[in-house]
């Protein structure tokens, strides 16, 4: 397994818990209707995560993927994949939120981080794609260099600059980050088609994260068998 390179990336979970179970936390909310699944009419209402909560599940967050995307209760999934097999080597799992990606990346690199030899983190622009600048801000490139992390991190020139420079994009290193990280989507797919991961099954964020961490060991479990059948190179 590398030591040295690694990709992390998030992926939305949608929470076992139904939009019409998120209510004010004031309890001022419109009475529930007659009937296990009664109707409720949301046009003009404002609902956030800071009035509002899920009576099923009230870890789940209100969340977006993108601009003119569906809002729904989901949580946040994590993976810290070494490039080298492709394998996930840690996973945690975050309450939905704009800045929950940068900082499960900084923790998740923290063991990995401050080693004599460089390290190589690799990142697309987040499982918030469009509704948040993901991993490309100041911020996060600054801690991951004091962390002595080379941040790999996808550029997002959308409006605005990006927080990487040529510095970091003219080595021969970067570009091949940035094929490689794609491959931790492969873990996300899986989990979500084999491993039962469409919906979560389970509510409350601690037994989300365990069922989250459970199935990316599984698919480490189910790459193993061909990884040791290639030949060494």
């Amino acid at each position: 397994m590398s030591s040295d390179h690694f990709s992390v990336d998030g992926t939305l979970l949608e929470a076992w818990a139904s939009p019409k179970s998120f209510c004010p936390k004031d309890g001022s909310g419109e009475p529930p209707g007659p009937g296990r699944n009664s109707e409720h009419d949301f046009h003009g209402e404002r609902r956030r995560n800071n009035t509002h909560a899920s009576t099923t599940d009230p870890d789940a967050r209100l969340f977006r993927k993108g601009p003119g995307k569906e809002a729904r209760l989901c949580f946040i999934g994590h993976a810290l994949m070494e490039n080298r097999n492709g394998l996930i080597v840690r996973a945690i799992t975050t309450r939905a939120s704009g800045h929950a990606e940068r900082l499960a990346a900084l923790a998740l690199i923290e063991p990995h981080a401050d080693r004599p030899q460089p390290v190589t983190l690799g990142a697309d622009k987040g499982a918030d794609k469009g509704a948040d600048k993901g991993y490309d801000t100041g911020d996060f490139v600054m801690e991951l260099r004091e962390k002595a992390v080379t941040p790999h991190v996808a550029q997002n020139t959308n409006r605005r600059r990006s927080a990487i420079d040529g510095r970091t994009t003219r080595h021969p290193g970067y570009a091949v980050s940035q094929r490689i990280r794609k491959r931790v989507e492969e873990a996300f797919g899986w989990a979500k088609t084999v491993a039962g991961l469409r919906k979560m099954r389970h509510r409350g964020l601690p037994k989300v994260g365990w069922q989250f961490t459970l199935a990316m060991a599984a698919y480490d479990l189910i790459r193993l068998p061909k990884l040791l059948a290639l030949p060494a190179v």
